[in-house]
């Protein structure tokens, strides 16, 4: 065949592909078997691979994942992606529809929707192609998740009809029962520990850095907020009845309601039905529909004021309780979590709960086989919330919280104040180990690309790494040996230590642990005290010197130095070498000409990254704070500012300024 006859052929099963994928996944009804399908997909990926000039990353094909593991970049949200003010009884439901209608003059209607109960993502289409997929973040920004979310096959990367060239459409993730159940019970049989529920399976899987595995645990995906310039249509219900031709799975409970009572009528009924869903819902959304009276309406600090999620009322059963096992979580935190004769609640089977700590316990009074209940909220994860001690045995023993850490021994400690008890043997638990590494590789830490939680819980079981340090003696043949691990891959990992070796010391601090030493009070250190070696000797006297260092953080600080381990530790990174000392470059230009003022910053500028930003605001004694309060000084705004920070900063009169007039303060 000539090229121009290749390059048709793979179109054509291309297209032809994504009409038995909408078929499947949309219509629910397939025109071919699976192995007729296989077969398709079997010549296409033949044709891809002998004819890699005509790839595309929107190619059905690519939705079988990849196994090279990458670092999610952070993207900027065009619109920010809110949270919803939360509603528990009808009457709060009515107060909203009455504060809509007087604000906005007018009746209008509003559309009922199932609140599902999975991980939010946002994906832009240009001219009728899947751009790029974005996690919800902290509602600014979010993960760029494009190459797992390209693997779920309810999801369109080409789309149908008439459709707009640029547009946003907003929907969940998430994991059926079905597929929720046999996922756990793989887990059982490999002896992994199991998914509290579908909701952060769904989350977990779409944040893996390997997508082939995305593709296996079969997501699904509803979508319900379409957003740009142009589109066909000024009511929300309408603008999804337009997604579904595009080729988007819209769910067909969305009922548009007329007034208050037609609202509380699909309350009613959803209270009952949602059981027989094949997914975890939680609630209802009532939006306005018009996008017109939306934007009247606009937004309050945190949440749109045209719109509101009914939560339902929790739902509980009754189960026995088998047996209780103590977790150690990275943080090496000590949770309770009882095994219960299996029930079915919210859909689910449920057989564990969180007892979260010692305190519940002692609350409940829980005894051996006790009776207990189990609700699953508005957080869907299930708890116990009491016991029916009518059918309690009277030989039954009371459950005592364990003294000693279920994973290395070490007596347990428990600091005034606090709930948890902790195991304090830091470097030598294995979950506290792993927690450490993680932490030490995490992004705003020593930033090393390729590393994750798995590959570290992997080099952990070889043996192959107990502390920071010895992910500086990698070599590529030990990677290389570990199960799913390719040349690319490990080659990734160790460029990614080699880089590590160029952050500045505020990060290599902030990436040792310490306790209470966080991002912020690691800055604060560098510039104060300039070095390891200086902290080595520091005293309290001088710790406490140090701007915004009090007796706790101190103290923590001394006692960590005060440990041989942590000693040879640091002489090992010294020797990588790491940067174990502030760089002059760090405070040259230094000045206290913003002192006492404290700054937030939102959007994008031209002149500074947000971290560049933030850094000059340091440098000249001024203050970073994420979150505008009646204390903040000035909000400097960029392009594409966040619409909640700007109504705040209004509201309370906060002076709102250019980066220019920044940099007038500064000059």
């Amino acid at each position: 065949m000539s090229p121009e006859e290749v390059k048709k052929k793979i179109v054509k099963l291309r297209q032809e592909i994504e009409q038995h994928n909408h078929n499947y996944y949309k219509l629910n009804q397939p025109t071919i078997t699976d192995f007729e399908f296989d077969i398709l997909m079997s010549d296409l990926i033949a044709l891809e691979n002998k004819f890699p000039q005509f790839s595309d990353p929107n190619s059905p094909t690519q939705r079988v994942g990849s196994d090279i593991s990458r670092e999610f970049e952070q993207v900027l949200h065009q619109y920010p992606m809110l949270s919803l003010a939360n509603s528990y009884s009808d009457t709060e439901v009515t107060e909203f529809v009455q504060r809509v209608e007087k604000f906005s003059g007018e009746q209008p209607d509003y559309v009922c929707e199932l609140k599902l109960d999975g991980t939010s993502i946002s994906l832009t289409y240009r001219e009728g192609e899947l751009l790029r997929a974005v996690t919800r973040g902290d509602g600014e920004k979010g993960d760029d998740v494009t190459a797992n979310v390209r693997t779920i096959r309810s999801i369109p990367m080409k789309l149908q009809g008439n459709f707009p060239a640029n547009f946003e459409i907003r929907g969940e993730i998430v994991m059926p029962f079905a597929i929720f159940e046999i996922l756990n019970r793989e887990r059982t049989e490999k002896g992994e520990q199991l998914f509290a529920n579908p909701r952060n399976a769904a989350s977990g899987t779409l944040k893996m850095q390997n997508s082939s595995v995305v593709a296996s645990r079969r997501l699904d995906a509803y979508f319900y907020y379409v957003l740009g310039e142009n589109l066909p249509a000024d009511g929300h219900f309408e603008l999804l009845e337009e997604a579904a031709k595009w080729g988007f799975q819209i769910s067909p409970h969305k009922k548009k309601c007329r007034n208050v009572e037609d609202i509380l009528e699909y309350l009613s009924i959803w209270d009952q039905k949602r059981e027989e869903l094949p997914f975890a819902t939680d609630g209802v959304v009532i939006k306005v529909n018009s996008k017109r009276v939306q934007e009247e309406l606009g937004f309050t600090a945190k949440s749109p004021r045209w719109a509101i999620a009914y939560k339902f009322k929790a739902e509980r059963v009754a189960s026995k309780l088998l047996s209780v096992d103590f977790q150690v979580g990275r943080t090496g935190a000590v949770t309770p979590v009882a095994n219960l004769e299996p029930v079915q609640l919210g859909g689910t089977v449920v057989r564990r709960a969180s007892l979260h700590n010692a305190d519940i316990i002692e609350n409940l009074g829980l005894h051996s086989y006790d009776t207990v209940f189990v609700e699953k909220g508005g957080e869907i994860i299930p708890k116990i919330v009491g016991v029916d001690t009518s059918k309690r045995d009277p030989e039954a023993t009371a459950i005592q919280f364990i003294l000693h850490c279920p994973e290395c021994g070490t007596l347990l400690v428990r600091e005034e104040g606090e709930a948890a008890w902790y195991c304090p043997n830091e470097d030598e638990c294995p979950p506290l180990i792993k927690g450490k590494i993680e932490h030490f590789i995490s992004r705003k830490a020593m930033d090393v690309d390729g590393l994750g939680s798995e590959t570290i819980d992997l080099l952990f079981q070889q043996g192959l790494v107990r502390n920071v340090a010895d992910l500086y003696t990698l070599q590529k043949e030990q990677l290389v040996s570990l199960e799913r691990m390719g040349e690319k891959s490990a080659e990734r990992i160790l460029d990614g230590l080699k880089n590590s070796m160029e952050i500045p010391f505020e990060r290599v601090l902030f990436a040792l642990g310490i306790r209470y030493v966080g991002e912020t009070v690691a800055k604060k250190l560098a510039r104060g005290i300039g070095s390891v070696e200086a902290l080595k000797v520091a005293s309290l006297e001088q710790l406490v010197a140090v701007d915004e260092i009090g007796a706790k953080i101190a103290e923590s600080i001394l006692s960590w130095f005060g440990k041989e381990q942590h000693l040879l530790l640091i002489e090992r990174l010294g020797n990588v070498p790491l940067k174990l000392e502030a760089e002059n470059r760090q405070t040259e230009g230094a000045t206290e000409k913003l002192k006492g003022l404290t700054f937030v910053i939102s959007g994008t500028f031209q002149n500074y990254s947000r971290d560049g930003l933030k850094a000059d605001i340091e440098l000249h004694g001024g203050k970073n704070v994420s979150s505008i309060s009646a204390k903040t000084s000035y909000l400097i705004a960029g392009e594409n500012i966040g619409p909640s920070k700007l109504e705040k900063a209004t509201a309370l009169k906060i002076p709102i300024i250019t980066e220019e007039t920044y940099r007038q303060l500064t000059d």
